[in-house]
């Protein structure tokens, strides 16, 4: 196995990790509230909410990474990802009450920060020509995270408990983090992929780009980090109303993320071949009536339904991780990876005490479903604004791009 592909596996681990154990506790909490209630309470929505520092700090987190990925190596921030994030994950499961969960998890978020924006900018260099496709692939292992993270943790903590739903998790990614230990330096050029000149692209496109992905980002971590937490309480809400069915709660919820990892591949290999946004659009378009009819359905059609809305929001973000890699320079994309993470998931911190407050108050997740669909509103109008240039599929045009004339001409004009 070259070293680029043994770097690929790692960072593809990493990104199942992240999400994973960002997930634990949705699930978790409806054993939580049958198994521990007199530590924890019998009611969903406080528990929920103890994940609140860990989204904080998994936000606030990815902004310094660029900085100390640039003081300390990118190699060193991805060992403390493995096993700072596997640790506290593992310290969790041992704590006796909401302060221990709460402080655990939020150290456990702070570690997983460095995922999104390190690992990412690492796959950008290792995946050389076919930055689409890598990027599927690396979507569907955090889908894969995101949807084994219910069925696994209800089957783990039916039969053992809630606690070994995270400690369990926290030791295997504590002892991949010992293997990627023995892994050298990765150096992009040396193993041949990423060494390709980024084409200098007219400062207004990618002015418009960034600012549009700043958007983006701004709202998609909400819709996403609640999505992802409030589809163990659909299925139950829905379909499986019962303590007793806790393991199915955890497959259907499976079965309907799932749909992601399929088009986050799909979506990987259309980027290739196509501009940004027309494969953005049609998400977009499926993403906000998917959401509205969620708010109503009842029985086996929510899941079909949870499944086109999850391969909608999950397929986003193969789009919005290849912008920054089709527009920023590669010195800058670590940090701005670093910001745009930031921005979003400091969004995806209003998602759990957002969904926690909102079932409190209506006894159901309808309304949660509603003010999803209006947030999702505005990633459809960022679709639409979304530079359509073919110049993404053929780098070398960008040259004979009319803004840079134009740019010339408004430099040119104080001269004159």
């Amino acid at each position: 196995m070259t070293p680029a592909r043994r770097q690929v596996v790692f960072i593809n681990a990493a990104h199942s990790f992240t999400h994973y154990c960002l997930l634990i506790l949705a699930t978790a909490v409806l054993a939580m509230v049958q198994q521990d209630s007199a530590n924890f309470g019998g009611d969903f929505g406080p528990i929920l909410a103890l994940g609140t520092t860990m989204f904080v700090t998994y936000g606030l987190g990815a902004l310094p990474m660029g900085w100390l990925a640039a003081r300390f190596g990118r190699r060193a921030m991805m060992v403390s990802f493995f096993l700072g994030t596997g640790f506290f994950m593992a310290a969790t499961g041992l704590m006796d009450g909401p302060v221990g969960v709460g402080i655990s998890l939020g150290l456990m978020g702070a570690f997983a920060a460095v995922y999104h924006p390190i690992g990412t900018a690492m796959l950008v260099e290792a995946a050389g020509d076919r930055v689409g496709r890598a990027m599927g692939i690396n979507g569907v292992f955090g889908n894969l995270g995101v949807a084994t993270a219910p069925v696994v943790t209800a089957l783990v903590a039916f039969t053992l408990g809630w606690r070994w739903a995270f400690i369990i998790p926290g030791v295997a990614c504590f002892l991949v983090g010992l293997l990627y230990m023995r892994e050298p330096d990765f150096d992009a050029v040396k193993a041949g992929g990423g060494a390709r000149p980024f084409a200098p692209i007219p400062r207004s496109i990618v002015r418009r780009a960034v600012l549009i992905l700043m958007s983006i980002a701004a709202v998609s971590g909400l819709v996403f980090n609640a999505y992802t937490l409030l589809i163990p309480k659909l299925m139950q809400e829905r379909l499986a109303n019962s303590p007793d069915l806790l393991p199915v709660v955890g497959l259907l919820a499976f079965l309907a993320t799932i749909c992601g990892g399929v088009t986050q591949f799909t979506v990987g290999r259309m980027i290739d071949k196509r501009t940004l946004k027309s494969v953005f659009m049609p998400l977009g378009l499926a993403l906000v009536p998917g959401l509205l009819a969620l708010s109503f359905l009842q029985g086996w059609a929510v899941l079909p339904v949870a499944g086109l809305v999850a391969a909608c929001v999950f397929g986003q973000v193969t789009v919005n991780e290849t912008m920054t890699a089709r527009y920023v320079a590669p010195e800058m994309r670590a940090k701005l990876y670093s910001i745009r993470f930031t921005v979003g998931f400091l969004g995806a911190a209003v998602a759990s005490p957002l969904v926690g407050f909102l079932h409190e108050a209506t006894g159901s997740l309808a309304v949660a479903m509603l003010v999803l669909a209006a947030v999702a509103t505005v990633t459809l109008i960022c679709a639409f604004a979304f530079p359509d240039r073919q110049e993404e599929l053929k780098p070398e045009l960008w040259a004979q791009a009319p803004e840079f004339e134009e740019e010339r001409r408004v430099v040119a004009q104080p001269a004159e």
